[in-house]
């Protein structure tokens, strides 16, 4: 998967935000496990596939000599994973799945100011005119959402996620073109191994039935492994700001499987801002395709 044309890159990141989407409607699936016990089995499965996958990928040998030399970038990247990984399944045993997608929405405005202010980049129109089009779409979900007080905790820790995405992001643009960079591929497992490890002692002693290892097996490979190495590849050829931009489509998914899936039923704050933030995602892209040809 290297060496993506642009809209490869775009119907890649697109699969990649199907799959991240269905995080919420399987954990209301759940029969037992808890907040802590959830993040800990789907970053210890995650960590499993992400070792299984990168050996194949990288061979055993060449994965431990990564994670050897990686360096500062390697490391900050699986810390700002970890950050991710555990801040959004801790929100979305705290508050609906609307909430925490929502929130996480903003990380495109996080992302385009940080990669503004860090790495100097000039953004186009198009991408501003879609961001702030996106942001009010956010902010009508958001302030309805929250009215009152509801679901604030759930909220604040789902906060993390976007700041840490606009943080990896920013920092996997920084390393593009640099022939010394190291493979950021890695930084995936490390976010899971430390994400397992923070939550076991809080998760201890562990009561998940069968029925939920199962499934939360499922999150780890299927909604969390193969997506996060798949994204890192489309970091390669898609700017921070469009790459933020298409995550988005997460937040459309997720509240469709809850909704469907989980009998969460979305408000009409959410129905109309998410469909002002499909307006800003697709205008975009046209836009882009325009530009381009």
């Amino acid at each position: 998967m290297t060496g993506l044309s642009h809209g490869r890159a775009v119907a890649l990141m697109v699969l990649v935000t199907l799959m991240w989407s269905i995080a919420g409607v399987v954990t209301r699936w759940l029969d037992s496990a808890q907040s802590f016990e959830v993040t800990f089995w789907r970053s210890a499965f995650n960590a499993l596939a992400l070792i299984a996958l990168l050996s194949v990928l990288r061979g055993p040998a060449t994965l431990l000599q990564s994670l050897r030399r990686g360096g500062k970038a390697l490391w900050s990247s699986g810390v700002c994973w970890s950050v991710m990984f555990t801040a959004f399944m801790l929100a979305i045993t705290l508050t609906t799945v609307a909430n925490v997608l929502v929130t996480m929405a903003l990380a495109p405005l996080l992302t385009a100011l940080m990669a503004r202010f860090a790495l100097g980049h000039q953004l186009a129109s198009r991408t501003w005119a879609a961001i702030a089009l996106a942001g009010a779409g956010i902010g009508w979900m958001y302030g309805q959402e929250l009215q009152g007080g509801r679901h604030l905790l759930g909220t604040v820790v789902g906060l993390a996620v976007p700041i840490a995405a606009a943080i990896n992001w920013t920092l996997i643009q920084s390393l593009r073109g640099n022939s010394e960079a190291p493979d950021m591929l890695p930084a995936v497992l490390i976010g899971a191994l430390i994400s397992a490890a923070v939550t076991l002692p809080l998760a201890w002693p562990l009561h998940a039935s069968p029925h939920d290892v199962a499934w939360l097996a499922l999150l780890g490979v299927v909604q969390l492994a193969i997506p996060c190495l798949m994204s890192v590849v489309v970091a390669r050829t898609l700017p921070a700001p469009e790459i933020s931009l298409l995550a988005l489509l997460e937040v459309m998914f997720g509240v469709a499987w809850a909704w469907l899936g989980a009998n969460e039923t979305p408000s009409a704050a959410v129905l109309g801002g998410g469909a002002l933030v499909l307006v800003a995602l697709a205008g975009n892209e046209l836009l882009a395709l325009r530009s381009r040809r």
